[in-house]
């Protein structure tokens, strides 16, 4: 049998619309990194780009499970003695939800050149409205 690539060319990217209202946010972070590697689809190949446009709704609602909400830490380094900062996922829901899931996608794509591109993708709205309905996204389900 012969191997069959899609043709980069032509590869057509769907637009996916995912409302994240309840769902726990590593398990979501999951479905949407296929969706944008493209692991969904039949087709997939590492180095084609075949994955989808996903827009992700309600993101401020996103469920962290446990006690992750109050220990949680996220931290960021300055790169000089003592530039640590550390923020709890409650304070960081709060200055910025969409941030939460963001994170958790960005963890769950490859470290390289691929997971900027990928990212470029991902549109995460912490409210129900979103400005992508000229594209016309379909709504779907995520399989956790």
């Amino acid at each position: 049998m012969k191997t069959t690539l899609p043709d980069a060319s032509k590869v057509t990217h769907a637009w996916k619309l995912i409302d994240a209202d309840g769902l726990p946010a590593g398990r979501l972070a999951v479905a949407i990194a296929n969706m944008l590697r493209g692991k969904d689809r039949s087709d997939y190949t590492p180095h084609i780009n075949t994955g989808a446009m996903v827009v992700v709704v309600n993101a401020a609602k996103v469920k962290l499970t446990g006690r992750k909400e109050t220990q949680k830490l996220y931290k960021r380094y300055s790169g000089y003695p003592g530039g640590l900062k550390q923020t709890l996922a409650s304070v960081v829901r709060r200055r910025n939800p969409c941030h939460i899931l963001r994170h958790a996608v960005r963890g769950m794509l490859p470290d390289n050149h691929t997971r900027a591109v990928l990212m470029r993708r991902l549109k995460v709205y912490p409210g129900a409205e979103h400005p992508h309905a000229a594209q016309k996204p379909e709504p779907c389900t995520v399989r956790l």
